[in-house]
């Protein structure tokens, strides 16, 4: 399946998250804004709960350029780039070797970074992968590698490791590639 190109325009996607922790006056919700600009998809996620933005930056086909996480504290925020070819760097140019051969990028507190490898990789029904991913903790900013698996079930369901050596959640996504829900995890609000 090829999923429907994004409009041009744009497009804001907002998820639930059900028993989300709001001690520190948090938001129930995380919200993905995706902006068409100079060739390719800039991703403004509010991460609800968390009190942080992460946004991506990402090539017309969905492949990660440049993640950055800011938060409203007095430490510094993380900025992580890739050359494309699995080459991950800092923005004050030091090499994570620890990143090298990282595909994707996974942030706890959205799905999106999720319906980015759902959309990227070429899967045929029955088939799965196993992806290098740079995981980031939102709460530390500590950035380590892992693996998720990612499986095609049908035309528009998927099965997938939400977190590195988790148990497999099965979700089905819209005609954009994007979640609708994940189980215990997020609820998609708006269509």
């Amino acid at each position: 399946m090829i999923y429907r190109a994004l409009p041009a325009s744009g497009l804001r996607v907002t998820w639930e998250i059900p028993n989300a922790d709001l001690r520190d006056g948090g938001l129930p919700h995380t919200t993905a804004k995706f902006g068409w600009e100079n060739e390719g998809w800039t991703v403004d996620c509010a991460l609800g709960p968390e009190r942080s933005q992460f946004v991506m930056r990402l090539s017309a086909q969905w492949l990660i350029q440049q993640v950055i996480l800011f938060r409203d504290l007095e430490t510094p925020d993380l900025w992580l780039a890739t050359d494309g070819a699995g080459r991950w760097g800092e923005v004050n140019g030091a090499h994570r070797t620890d990143l090298d051969g990282c595909r994707l990028v996974m942030v706890g507190g959205t799905p999106i970074t999720h319906c980015i490898a759902m959309r990227q990789l070429p899967l045929q029904i029955g088939h799965g992968a196993e992806v290098k991913t740079a995981v980031i903790d939102a709460e530390t900013l500590g950035v380590v590698p892992g693996v998720l698996r990612f499986e095609r079930l049908g035309e528009s369901i998927w099965r997938y490791t939400p977190l590195p050596g988790a148990d497999m959640v099965e979700v089905v996504v819209d005609d954009f590639g994007l979640l609708l829900d994940e189980p215990g995890r997020f609820v998609r609000q708006d269509s």
